[in-house]
């Protein structure tokens, strides 16, 4: 279903953000900035993907006057799609986590792989990747900002941005649940807390090994023969 926006000047002003919740306008998300811009604490000139277009949309709701895109914040380009070279992924699923859009599948250990059609280019996968095995691809050409996005593209980002958001909340609170009983715990005598806590040392410390091999295999096939 696709979301609609109430008519207040927040979110008249997020509607005219193309959604890619890339950040690069200094924000964790569209609907951040947006509320900046209410606030009066950020200026319209500091999404890149929006580009020209976007600042000149932000003007005319907000009445600021049009102003070149902020080289601070990136300049404004084709939109670009995220690629997985999957005889390289490692399975660490740490780009899942970090695709605010949900457009990267995949499980622990298993190849992962982006779903280009929902892919808004954010780049954010890039940096988290250990074995850099993540490229981006322009898929637009000379199109940039806003004609190298649409509408029903971002609203579907928006969307899908909002579950993302939605199941990490609920994340958190089942870890925020976890460590408050883990407090209760470290009360009790030693005896008590070792057949707790022994089984979460050894699964972390698992997973660490295994990473750290999946890493160094990733490397050595990387170095050249001699």
């Amino acid at each position: 279903m696709t979301p609609t926006y109430p008519n207040t000047l927040f979110d008249r002003i997020n509607s005219a953000l193309p959604q890619t919740q890339c950040t690069r306008c200094g924000y964790i998300d569209c609907a951040a900035y947006a509320q900046a811009i209410v606030s009066d604490q950020a200026a319209i000139n500091q999404c890149p993907p929006g580009g020209i277009e976007g600042i000149r949309r932000l003007s005319a709701i907000t009445a600021l006057p049009v102003l070149p895109l902020n080289p601070l914040n990136g300049l404004e380009g084709p939109r670009s799609v995220a690629f997985i070279d999957e005889d390289w992924c490692i399975g660490c699923t740490l780009c899942i986590k970090a695709c605010p859009v949900d457009a990267i599948v995949g499980s622990n250990k298993m190849m992962h792989t982006v779903i280009e059609p929902v892919c808004t280019g954010c780049e954010l996968c890039l940096p988290v990747c250990p074995v850099d095995c993540i490229k981006l691809e322009d898929v637009t050409g000379t199109r940039t900002g806003w004609n190298a996005w649409s509408e029903p593209q971002a609203q579907a980002a928006h969307a899908r941005h909002e579950v993302h958001k939605h199941r990490n909340n609920r994340d958190k609170h089942k870890v925020s649940e976890i460590s408050e009983e883990t407090a209760a715990t470290t009360m009790k005598p030693a005896s008590q807390q070792s057949a707790r806590t022994q089984p979460a040392t050894d699964e972390a410390e698992r997973k660490r090994a295994i990473i750290k091999a999946a890493l160094e295999r990733s490397r050595a096939q990387r170095v050249p023969k001699t």
